[in-house]
C-alpha cells in the first residue's frame, strides 16, 4: 500500500470533512454507505492505490468530520461530494459509491456528470421496493425503540452473511466498539434512515451517461440482486456483475473477488 497521506479535516464551507488518501495516479474517490465512515473501505485501499490516488472521507456529521445540518436527502450528501472535489483541487474522478454512497452517484452523474470519469455502483438501487421500505422502517423502529446497539445489530445481520459473522463476531463489544464510539446520534441518524427512504431516481436513470458498472451479491438481503438488475437496465449501457456469494457487505466479506471485480473495470476504463 503506498503511503497515507496524512488524515486530516478539509472545510467545504458548512462542515468539515475528514479525509484520508492513498497512491498516487486518477483520482478515485470511495464513497460510504449509510454508515458514512471512510474506515469502510479498508479492505479495498492496498489494492485500489496502486494504480489510483484514492480518496476517503466521512460524510458530515459521521465519524471523524465535523457536524453540519442535518440532511434530509442524498442530494445532499452528493453536493458535499462536490464541494470536496474542488477543495482538493479535483475536477473529475472515478467513483465507487456502496449502498447510499451509489445513491450519492448517481445524483453527480445526472447534475455533474462532467466530474465524473466512471462509476461504480455497489449494492445500491435507483428507487425502493415495498421490501426495501420495511426493512428501513424496521430499522428505524429498532433504532428508536431499543437503542444504537441494537440497531446496529440488526442491521449487521441484514448485511452479513452468516458464515462471515460465525467467524468475526467473537465478542459483542470489541465487534461494536468503533461503530458505538462513532454513532452520530439519533437525530443525525434518522435523517440518514430518511435519505435512504426517499431515495428514488428510477424516472431519471436513463439519463445517466457516465460509464457505469453495477456490482452487487446473490444473496444481498438489503439491497437484493433485483436491484442491482434494475439499475443496469435503466442505466444506458451498464454493465452488471453479480457476486455469487458476501451479503450487502461483499466488500468486507469476498474482499478479493469484489477487488478484482472493480479493478477489472477500471483497466477497462484506462483502455
Amino acid at each position: 500500500m503506498d503511503e497515507l497521506v496524512k488524515g486530516r479535516r478539509v472545510s467545504i464551507g458548512h462542515a468539515e470533512l475528514y479525509v484520508e488518501e492513498y497512491g498516487d495516479g486518477e483520482p478515485l474517490l470511495l464513497v460510504a454507505g449509510l454508515g458514512g465512515s471512510g474506515k469502510f473501505w479498508r479492505a479495498q485501499v492496498g489494492a485500489l492505490a496502486e494504480t489510483h490516488r484514492v480518496v476517503l472521507h466521512d460524510h458530515r456529521g459521521v465519524g471523524r468530520s465535523g457536524p453540519g445540518p442535518l440532511i434530509s436527502g442524498a442530494h445532499e450528501l452528493a453536493a458535499d461530494v462536490l464541494r470536496l472535489m474542488d477543495a482538493l483541487q479535483i475536477d473529475a474522478a472515478h467513483l465507487v459509491g456502496h449502498s447510499t454512497g451509489g445513491a450519492i452517484g448517481q445524483h453527480i452523474a445526472l447534475e455533474a456528470p462532467h466530474r465524473l470519469k466512471s462509476l461504480v455502483l455497489s449494492a445500491s438501487w435507483g428507487g425502493p421496493t415495498p421490501l426495501f421500505l420495511q426493512t428501513f422502517h424496521t430499522r428505524r423502529n429498532v433504532l428508536i425503540n431499543c437503542g444504537p446497539l441494537d440497531y446496529l445489530m440488526v442491521g449487521t445481520l441484514l448485511a452479513t452473511p452468516t458464515w462471515h459473522l460465525g467467524t468475526t463476531f467473537t465478542d459483542t463489544e470489541r465487534f461494536f466498539k468503533d461503530r458505538l464510539a462513532e454513532f452520530p446520534g439519533l437525530e443525525i441518524e434518522l435523517g440518514r434512515l430518511n435519505a435512504v427512504m426517499r431515495h428514488d431516481l428510477r424516472h431519471r436513470l436513463a439519463d445517466i451517461r457516465v460509464p457505469t458498472f453495477v456490482i452487487g451479491a446473490r444473496d444481498d438481503q438489503l439491497t437484493p440482486p433485483t436491484l442491482s438488475e434494475e439499475l443496469a437496465a435503466r442505466i444506458p449501457g451498464a454493465r452488471l456483475h453479480l457476486l455469487e456469494r458476501g451479503g450487502h457487505f461483499c466488500p468486507l466479506t469476498v474482499t478479493d473477488a469484489y477487488n478484482a471485480a472493480i479493478a477489472e473495470f477500471l483497466r477497462s476504463m484506462r483502455r
